[in-house]
């Protein structure tokens, strides 16, 4: 049987400078465990991590995508609103 909770990691109105450091901290975080998880797998094994390499392209494109977003909110003096959940379900496999 699986069991799934839903936390709130993320949610209010934050400056594009606010939104910017907030953005930029959680992705670079994920874009390094990735990395390192990668170099893990080469040192080891001598090879890529496949999986771990193509979720750092798609972490990039959406800190990309995010830095747009926030750039657009500075250019227009608008505020940001940021919401993000975690879903943890644990499992059998």
């Amino acid at each position: 049987m699986n069991k799934t909770e839903k936390l709130t990691f993320i949610e209010g109105a934050f400056t594009d400078a606010e939104a910017k450091e907030i953005v930029m901290n959680i992705f670079s975080a994920k874009i390094n465990f990735h990395q390192t998880k990668n170099l893990s797998s080469q040192e080891r094994f001598g090879k890529v991590d496949v999986a771990a390499s193509k979720r750092i392209i798609a972490l990039k494109k959406g800190l990309e995508k995010a830095m747009e977003i926030i750039t657009e909110a500075n250019k227009n003096n608008k505020m940001l609103t940021i919401k993000s959940e975690i879903n943890i379900t644990i499992s059998d496999h």
